[in-house]
C-alpha cells in the first residue's frame, strides 16, 4: 500500500495535508477507511470551532461502528466537505482526495512537522 507524500499520518489514521492556500485538509487513510467498512453518515463539526490536537473532531458511522475521528493536529475549522452529507462512501472510494473530511485554518506548523510521514505511517500500520 502507497501512502501520498505530501501528507502527514497520526497514530489514530487521519491524515493532513497543507493545500496551496495555507489551510490543512483532514481526512482519514486508506487503511482506516478499509477497517471501518462501508461509510454510511458523518457527523461533521461546525464551521468556526476551534479544535485541539488530538481532540475529537467529528463521528464516522459505518455498517461495522460508529467512530470518533481525531484532529490530527490544532486550529479551527473553516470548511467541511459538503458533498459527504449526501454521498458519505466518498470517504471509502476516496479517502485521499474527494474523501477529505475538513479544512482548519490558524494550524500550527511545528504539530504537523511532528506527525509520520508517508514511510513511517507505512511501517506502523504492518506492525
Amino acid at each position: 500500500m502507497e501512502y501520498p507524500a505530501d501528507l502527514r499520518y497520526t497514530k489514530e489514521h487521519e491524515w493532513v495535508r497543507i493545500e496551496p492556500d495555507g489551510t490543512a485538509a483532514v481526512g482519514i487513510t486508506d487503511f482506516a477507511q478499509s477497517e471501518l467498512g462501508e461509510i454510511v453518515f458523518l457527523e461533521l463539526p461546525d464551521v468556526g470551532r476551534a479544535v485541539e490536537q488530538g481532540e475529537s473532531l467529528c463521528v464516522a458511522e459505518s455498517t461495522k461502528a460508529a467512530s470518533d475521528i481525531y484532529a490530527p493536529i490544532g486550529g479551527k475549522v473553516a470548511s467541511v466537505n459538503a458533498a459527504l452529507s449526501d454521498a458519505p462512501n466518498r470517504v471509502n472510494q476516496s479517502p485521499y482526495s474527494d474523501g477529505w473530511l475538513v479544512k482548519l485554518t490558524d494550524i500550527d506548523k511545528a504539530q504537523f512537522e511532528s506527525l509520520m510521514d508517508s514511510a513511517e505511517y507505512g511501517k506502523f500500520v504492518k506492525h
